[in-house]
């Protein structure tokens, strides 16, 4: 006898949903507009909290020193609109100072454009930068929620506001670096966004997504163009602390050539570093960088710099008229231009690269192949074939028990190739992650454990099917139960595995569209099998008789199942269409990044 399927459905809702259940956390951008929490009362008439700013007037580039301050209070949202326009959508971007407090959103198209609380813990005092765009309105005023407690709140509080000065130009004047060691030439501001154009024809391009415009927030670029003895080189990607490329034998980090754009104090410093290990870049006392020029704007960190093809005189920097790997990264930075590890695996290119070569427009990955390949054969395994495989033995018994194939009934003999496989692939892919590390990973979490509980567990199965009773034997209901129930805990398991591994820096599939599509793989599966149970369940009704051992009387009852027969063939018609459907979008996500 087999446990109903439906107690398997509600097994899976359980704990699927389960996990998706939320919590406050400041990350409110439903209220972009209103700016009004959705707490179901009304905000206060008088607030008791104040918004001051460190100047009145700005310029395109600026940075403005922003502070909330008053009572305790536990959640808040701030913004920067068009002063004659408060209804517009917010201006200009943010920056952190605390990250502990104070979390970036991004409201509408413009990145970082609005500031809100991490959690509901009570706070007097909040300080962030807010930096003005280029096609920042004559005057800014800054508005803040601020949520005292749940259900009181005080809604779009005025602060100051600021203005730009009737100046004939925008663009900020020239910066000089404070750092002597590090350069002698001048830095100056970048007035307006790098641009694709001449990629592929006359400077050799990186760009990550494929063909992404550099001015975009979205975009992360990088690009080569050769000028005499000289390379001038063009970096940019949205990032609130720093942007880094470098120049590698290999695709493992360590022994590399490294270029970091550091947003320290509201200022991009450009360095030069050596890459040892995965230890911290080892940041050089000498520059031999020139014409540097960096922009912050939206969100989108920009710098460029100029620097020789050869550097006899510079320990650790590598002759550009060589080929190499390529990476780009980017990660967080403290305002004292402390570098923190890169929060996501750092684009590499497929290929090594002359970049002073024939000028080529190319992208990367930020996946190693070998994870791919991990990732896209777990997903075969438990969304194709384990499925399928468990619908076929569960409900087609007595549709294919009269059909014979290698002297096993067909539902048997496919129920057993496609779980057989199952464990084929899960194998090869179990493999793949310890290859590439070299070993067992510190930084997947739980990802790993509970791999190797479903590796185990999938071995197990088959095995344990080897030495299954006789159909008759008294043992028999015993092992279907045992059978039936490791077998379901390992499904489970393994899509809580993918759930995790699928966020995991090694692949990091796009979010929160995997888990959505992930959830709604679960669904289709779900409502798939209880709507193959109520089927069964209405033929036995049908026939009127009483259900102690299912099985047997629906293989008895030839003339019901000659009904429900095509049914059932449509249905898993359909359902492996699905499946496929669900495969196909993993697998071309997993190939984009």
């Amino acid at each position: 006898m087999e446990l109903p399927g439906l107690a398997f459905a509600v097994w899976m809702f359980i704990c699927f949903c389960a996990s998706v259940d939320g919590y406050p956390n400041g990350k409110i951008r439903e209220a972009c507009t209103s700016m009004i929490p959705c707490h179901g009362s009304s905000p206060q008439p008088s607030p008791e909290h104040t918004i001051t700013v460190n100047g009145t007037e700005f310029k395109p580039g600026d940075s403005i020193e922003v502070h909330l301050s008053g009572p305790d209070f536990e959640g808040f949202f701030i913004q920067a609109r068009d002063a004659e326009h408060l209804d517009s959508p917010a201006v200009g971007s943010f920056m952190l100072v605390d990250r502990r407090l104070s979390q970036l959103l991004t409201c509408g198209r413009t990145k970082n454009s609005a500031v809100s609380h991490t959690s509901k813990a009570k706070k007097k005092y909040i300080k962030v930068y807010w930096i003005a765009p280029a096609d920042a309105p004559k005057r800014v005023q800054f508005l803040a929620t601020v949520v005292k407690k749940y259900k009181t709140f005080w809604v779009k509080i005025p602060g100051p506001i600021v203005s730009q000065p009737n100046a004939p130009s925008p663009t900020p004047p020239l910066h000089t670096t404070s750092e002597a060691l590090l350069t002698s030439h001048l830095v100056s501001y970048l007035s307006k966004p790098f641009n694709a154009s001449g990629c592929g024809s006359m400077k050799f391009c990186v760009r990550n997504p494929s063909s992404c415009d550099p001015g975009s927030a979205s975009c992360f670029f990088l690009s080569f163009q050769q000028e005499k003895s000289s390379v001038f080189i063009e970096m940019s990607g949205p990032s609130e602390g720093y942007l880094a490329f470098a120049l590698s034998h290999d695709q493992w980090m360590g022994g590399d050539d490294a270029y970091l754009c550091i947003n320290e104090d509201h200022r991009v410093h450009v360095r030069t570093a050596c890459l040892k290990g995965r230890s911290p870049p080892v940041l050089d006392s000498e520059n031999a960088l020139e014409d540097v020029s960096w922009r912050l704007a939206d969100g989108v960190l920009q710098c460029s710099f100029r620097r020789s093809i050869r550097l006899p005189a510079y320990k650790g920097r590598f002759n550009l008229d060589a080929s190499y790997y390529i990476f780009l990264a980017d990660g967080e930075a403290s305002e004292g231009g402390l570098i923190y590890k890169h929060h996501r695996q750092p684009l590499i290119t497929n290929g090594m690269y002359n970049v002073t070569g024939l000028p080529q427009d190319i992208g990367g990955s930020r996946s190693p192949r070998l994870i791919k390949a991990h990732g896209a054969l777990m997903f075969v395994a438990w969304i194709t074939t384990v499925s399928i495989g468990v619908i076929v033995a569960r409900f087609f018994k007595p549709v294919w028990s009269h059909s014979f194939l290698f002297g096993k009934e067909v539902w048997f003999q496919v129920h057993r190739m496609l779980m057989l496989t199952t464990v084929m692939l899960t194998s090869i892919s179990f493999v793949l992650p310890f290859i590439y590390r070299g070993g067992w990973s510190q930084q997947a979490g739980f990802h790993p454990y509970l791999g190797c509980t479903v590796m185990a567990l999938t071995i197990f199965q088959p095995l344990m099917a080897g030495f299954r009773p006789s159909r008759h034997a008294p043992r028999r209901q015993l092992f279907n139960w045992f059978h039936w129930s490791t077998g379901t805990t390992t499904r489970i398991l393994a899509v809580v595995t993918m759930f995790l591994g699928m966020d995991l820096p090694a692949l990091d599939l796009p979010d929160p569209w995997d888990t959505y599509t992930m959830i709604g793989f679960v669904a289709w599966h779900v409502s798939i099998d209880v709507l193959l149970e109520i089927h069964s369940y209405c033929l036995v009704r049908k026939v009127e008789v009483i259900e102690d051992d299912r099985v047997q009387i629906l293989q008895s009852l030839t003339s019901a199942e000659a009904e429900g027969r095509l049914f059932k063939q449509i249905v898993l018609t359909i359902y492996v269409c699905g499946n496929m459907v669900f495969l196909t979008a993993f697998l071309a996500a997993i190939n984009q990044i």
